[in-house]
């Protein structure tokens, strides 16, 4: 992928765009032009995928120098593009996605949004008009980080490029912490975890007019792609099934699109696994003999290993597989240099696989991956998801559909039968009751450890409901809504940075086919419909892969994604740096946290005596986070 750099009023350094060679070691590009509004500085590191060629370096121009772009992202749909503008007039030097973006603006200005199939994070600069136009893809898989003053205001790949900037101090925001701390949760608002750095969000665009506006004006950002809305699509189980399965094969034809070697990431469930295999019917339709690299971490915990559904895949695929173990000892040793690639603190040691995994890819020559990012979002994947399917088979007197549900559940996922009556009777409450309920239970069972003095203000909201009110959501109490919220703003924003800067820090392109948007919104058009039904998740991707995937991996339950044996390794090898960085982190962030609460927190769960979650990770990479750039409270 690339990284870029816009700015307005702030004095040119080019050192900005240096701080992401990683994400464009291939080329390099800096223009500065004069504006009304101070100089205008626009930079880009190449990561070369499309036309590896000088001609299509950035920042590029187009139309007698009219218009200049800085781009990170991939236009899988640019060669028909392309034919499209050529019948219009328009003439070619390259072999291009980005002059394709560019002529498509010229042609159709903003409007031309719309029409593209990818995924980017752009600023188009018309150096006649003295407009800037930023934007970010549908789903926001690639990142666009803003800062803006009185004295200038800047567009970047990552926050590291805006910190330093005039005026911008690194202080913590509190608010984001405490969601990030209570829930997991982060990347659900135009905020980020440094007060003042706020980021253009999935379909989001500004457009700055330097006749009429000034750095330290408010920013005009708009929402150019639209929250999506659960509809009722009426199809039955067969067509739903066919139409997404074409879709999805459709969407992988695109994404293969590359002029270097393409491989993936492979953990034996279902969604990587439907991605491999569809990669490979692509190859052999191709009929150039070329097989699909696949990319695996591995460990000797059987818990969490998932070689044998791996081994499945690659028999059918017919894959090469390329094998990594990430090392118990790496998860604390690697933890500062992930972070410092991130950004902001990461919520678990999965990071550091899938971290691992990249390098592996990395190191077998792999420049671009394609990944399973977006299905669980879209078609409620997660277990979690269970309770909201339970209140909508209650509110429509599907008692039967809901005791087949809970006896599958209980079969499939030994969900024990505490729980299947928890989840049963939570649906039959009023909402504030049920609220107040888990604020009681959090607070008995975590010892208040998020009861500080900065924190407290906070203490009782939820992050997923900040989450839903970011993009003006109702409240949800069904699964429609669920997937919409999911995909726009909680889950998956969350997930794709991490992707995104675990790719970029090795120099590969990660790419996201689930993340079609035409996908997507077949997805969230079923509202409910095929997919939880009974035990099952993602009812419709299972029934379109039938014949494609393996049948242990089509109808495997079991849900781990990129799973670390955290527990068997913060009890035991970890223990004492487990330890340490939670004394690290309450050091660095006095006053934020209830110093007594969290060391009983962390002592129960390091002796047992109740299961261990990822909260323990959460404190101590608030920390490493914290002293890594300088961040105060």
């Amino acid at each position: 992928m690339c990284g870029i750099w816009f700015s307005i009023g702030f004095a040119p350094d080019p050192a900005r765009i240096d701080l992401v060679a990683h994400r464009g070691p291939d080329g390099r590009g800096w223009n500065v032009f004069d504006s009304s509004a101070g100089r205008v500085a626009m930079g880009h590191r190449r990561l070369s995928i499309i036309d590896l060629s000088d001609a299509a370096s950035q920042p590029m121009a187009y139309a007698d120098d009219r218009y200049w772009i800085t781009y990170n992202g991939e236009i899988y749909n640019y060669i028909e593009l392309r034919r499209e503008l050529e019948d219009l007039g328009h003439r070619f030097c390259t072999q291009s996605d980005t002059e394709v973006l560019l002529a498509a603006y010229a042609e159709w200005g903003e409007a031309a949004l719309d029409r593209l199939v990818g995924m980017f994070a752009l600023v188009i600069w018309d150096n006649a008009a003295q407009v800037a136009f930023a934007a970010r893809d549908r789903f926001g898989i690639k990142p666009l980080y803003l800062y803006a003053a009185p004295g200038g205001m800047a567009f970047a790949s990552e926050i590291k490029q805006l910190v330093g900037l005039p005026g911008l101090r690194s202080r913590l925001n509190i608010a984001r912490a405490y969601d990030f701390l209570s829930s997991g949760i982060m990347e659900h608002t135009g905020e980020t975890l440094f007060t003042g750095i706020e980021q253009l969000r999935g379909g989001e665009c500004v457009r700055l007019d330097l006749q009429h506006w000034r750095p330290g004006e408010p920013m005009p950002v708009r929402r150019w792609y639209a929250i999506l809305s659960p509809g009722t699509l009426a199809l039955d189980e067969r067509d739903a099934a066919e139409r997404f399965g074409a879709l999805l094969a459709q969407s992988v034809h695109l994404h293969l699109r590359s002029d270097v070697p393409v491989g993936t990431c492979l953990s034996g469930g279902l969604d990587s696994s439907s991605i491999v295999c569809l990669m490979a019917r692509e190859l052999v339709a191709a009929g150039n003999g070329a097989q699909v690299n696949t990319v695996s971490a591995c460990y000797d915990v059987k818990a969490v290993d998932e070689r044998p559904f791996m081994e499945a895949v690659v028999r059918q695929a017919h894959c090469i597989p390329h094998w990594c173990h990430p090392r118990v000892e790496d998860a604390f040793a690697q933890a500062e240099r992930i972070t410092w690639y991130q950004d902001e603190p990461y919520g678990s040691t999965s990071i550091f696989a899938q971290w691992s995994v990249f390098a592996a890819a990395r190191d077998a020559g792999i420049k671009v991956m394609l990944d399973g990012q977006g299905a669980d979002e879209q078609l409620a994947g997660y277990h979690g998801g269970f309770s909201y399917y339970y209140r909508s088979l209650i509110r429509r007197r599907r008692f039967a559909a809901l005791a087949r549900a809970m006896i599958e559940r209980h079969r499939w996922h030994g969900t024990s039968l505490a729980d299947e009556a928890r989840i049963f009777v939570l649906p039959l409450l009023p909402t504030f009751l049920v609220r107040r309920l888990r604020r009681e239970r959090h607070a008995l069972l975590q010892h208040n450890w998020l009861d500080g003095e900065a924190l407290r203000p906070h203490l009782g909201r939820s992050a997923f409901e900040t989450a839903r009110e970011a993009i003006g959501l109702p409240e949800i109490t069904d699964i429609g809504n669920l997937c919409v919220a999911m995909t726009q703003s909680s889950n998956l924003t969350m997930l794709l940075r991490w992707e995104d800067r675990n790719s970029m820090a090795h120099s590969i392109e990660a790419r996201v086919p689930f993340l079609d948007h035409r996908l997507v919104e077949l997805s969230i058009a079923l509202g409910e419909r095929h997919k939880m039904v009974g035990g099952d998740t993602k009812r419709v991707l299972r029934r379109a892969m039938a014949g494609i995937l393996p049948e242990s991996v089509r109808r495997r339950r079991d849900k781990l994604g990129f799973a670390t044996p955290e527990e068997a390794w913060f009890r035991g090898p970890l223990r004492e740096s487990v330890v340490g960085g939670i004394e690290q982190t309450l050091a660095w962030f006095p006053g934020l946290l209830n110093p007594a609460g969290v060391r009983a927190h962390a002592a129960d769960m390091l002796d047992g005596r109740r299961s261990l979650d990822f909260s323990l990770w959460r404190i101590v990479n608030l920390g490493i986070w914290g002293r890594l750039f300088g961040v105060s409270a």
